[in-house]
């Protein structure tokens, strides 16, 4: 209790001295919580924004459709699977069916490569982006049989409007280019640009009718109520099917179907670390040269102790409780802060419009909302004390050298 009180005492002795190393302690936890809340947050961005680009947490496909995305290579008979979507996937799972092929678009002025996406509209928006997404004209109705909706980078891409129509041309299950004219319904807008010039939407029933699928469709998209579940359901789902078919479809999850951006978060997790420890880094050189003034200072005081007989051991214990307690007092400021630099940002974000090309190309939503993890601020934290601590070691041990003799000829 005694080291504790005189340990108290001692950082206060200098208040300046102690105010600079507190500052820094604070600035240092600060940045680990906040800016890796902003780290986690555009990983979240990133997820959702690939989860609801028509990805889902889960997809089924035929076989050989993901290496070949061909009419050839589609689900024939979807009712069929059906049941085991019923039998494995939790109650609050949504699902919809897709017919997705690559075909041209075209005007008068203009010609194009675009993704056709067949579409039940009232599954297809709970599920994806497109159904909260339409920001002029409106969305899909199951009885349109010529509306289409297109995003609005491609309505000024091809100079064109609502109401204006569009030919869409594809192959067809026969082998010939099946081609339609469908009327621009709605136009929408994305978190990226490149999605809203590749996709154009059409009904599921008007795309397989232009396509002569009969009832065939492409793919199967699920979302689960967490993304932790999706490998652990697509295993059961993989398993199930290959019962009732061997070798007919293939179930992947949504770290399958999108791989750059699984190896993006896990370079962000590795980042985090980097920079929890990069951080520290900075704040140690300042809490080593801090403590060691604090120590030089003092030499002919440990001097003096030392000739009374205080052990060494009890030196160093002495000036590791003081560094604990600056350490564990900019922590809870550090900590404080960061978590209300977090909650500022928590309803605006930050917008990164004026660099959305730059955020497309990494796969960044355009406005970033902090996300706090428990297990980061942990980490941050346990960082800070553990490693600020074994670094005051160094000053310690050289005040717990100090002869008496030599000590006690500084003044």
């Amino acid at each position: 209790m005694m080291d504790i009180q005189l340990a108290w005492r001692n950082i206060w002795r200098n208040p300046r001295r102690t105010a600079v190393i507190l500052m820094a302690v604070v600035i240092g936890v600060w940045s680990m919580v906040f800016l890796g809340a902003l780290m986690r947050g555009i990983m979240v961005g990133m997820i959702a924004n690939g989860i609801s680009t028509l990805t889902g947490h889960i997809q089924i496909h035929q076989n050989d459709y993901p290496d070949d995305p061909t009419v050839e290579n589609t689900i024939s008979a979807p009712a069929v699977i059906e049941p085991v979507l019923k039998d494995v996937l939790p109650p609050d799972s949504r699902w919809s069916y897709r017919v997705r092929l690559n075909a041209i678009a075209s005007n008068a002025r203009h010609t194009g490569g675009i993704t056709l996406v067949g579409i039940d509209p009232a599954t297809e928006a709970e599920i994806s982006f497109i159904g909260h997404s339409v920001t002029r004209g409106r969305y899909l109705r199951d009885k349109d049989t010529s509306g289409i909706l297109i995003g609005q980078a491609l309505a000024e891409r091809f100079d064109t409007r609502l109401g204006h129509k569009l030919i869409l041309m594809s192959q067809d299950t026969t082998g010939d280019i099946a081609s339609r004219a469908f009327r621009i319904v709605g136009i929408f807008q994305a978190e990226m640009a490149s999605t809203e010039k590749e996709f154009v939407f059409a009904t599921r029933r008007a795309a397989q009718k232009m396509l002569k699928l009969g009832s065939n469709i492409s793919e199967i998209s699920i979302v689960l109520s967490s993304a932790d579940e999706a490998d652990r359901i697509a295993r059961s789902l993989d398993k199930q099917l290959k019962q009732l078919a061997p070798d007919t479809y293939r179930v992947c999850t949504w770290q399958e179907v999108l791989p750059m951006l699984r190896i993006y978060l896990e370079l962000c997790d590795q980042f985090v670390v980097i920079w929890f420890l990069v951080t520290f880094i900075a704040m140690a050189f300042g809490l080593v040269n801090t403590t060691l003034m604090a120590v030089f200072e003092r030499m002919r005081e440990f001097g003096l102790v030392k000739a009374l007989g205080m052990r060494p051991g009890r030196i160093i214990r002495a000036i590791l409780t003081e560094s604990f307690f600056i350490l564990v007092g900019g922590m809870l400021i550090g900590n404080i802060f960061g978590l209300l630099s977090c909650l500022a940002l928590s309803g605006s974000g930050i917008d990164l419009s004026t660099m959305a090309q730059g955020a497309e190309f990494a796969s960044m939503a355009r406005i970033i909302y902090p996300v706090i993890y428990g297990r980061d601020i942990l980490i941050a934290n346990l960082i800070v004390l553990g490693l600020g601590l074994l670094v005051s070691l160094y000053p310690a041990i050289k005040a717990a050298r100090f002869q008496p003799v030599d000590a006690l000829r500084f003044t």
